[in-house]
């Protein structure tokens, strides 16, 4: 299985920023018909750490991804959480949450998440709080892991 990387946002490279990217419009925008700014001002941040597996050698960019914002309130708040379709059912998904959590540690994190994939974020600790919202066309609901 592939290892994951593991990067702040200065220190991407412009090519594995544009996979990065590339994926989520892909996946976000283009398959779940989902227009929105994805271009947020958020991924070359300093605070900001991504996570992904390279895709195979013959199937370019990224097979999966996610990132870790610093809030100022301290709490880390988990997203862009995606897989690519020829990686879907592989444990990818799981393996980069993983990651995430370990990256965390103890402190407090948050994350919003499409109300199907409430119970796949459940496992690694996050609890639904609040009520279902609609962000972009889809529902979602506000997930957090508490400090431990």
């Amino acid at each position: 299985m592939t290892d994951l990387v593991a990067r702040r946002g200065p220190d991407l490279t412009a090519a594995e920023l544009y996979d990065l990217l590339r994926l989520r419009v892909d996946v976000f925008v283009v398959e779940q018909n989902c227009p929105y700014g994805e271009l947020d001002g958020l991924d070359l941040l300093p605070t900001t750490w991504h996570l992904w597996a390279p895709g195979r050698a013959d199937d370019a960019g990224a097979a999966g991804c996610l990132r870790v914002l610093a809030e100022p309130d301290g709490v880390a708040r988990v997203g862009r959480v995606v897989t690519a379709p020829s990686a879907r059912g592989t444990g990818l998904g799981a393996r980069l949450m993983e990651a995430a959590v370990e990256h965390i540690g103890e402190a407090e994190s948050v994350l919003n998440a499409q109300t199907y994939a409430q119970g796949f974020y459940a496992r690694f600790g996050y609890e639904p709080e609040g009520e279902e919202f609609d962000e972009d066309g889809i529902p979602h609901i506000a997930m957090r892991r508490k400090a431990c």
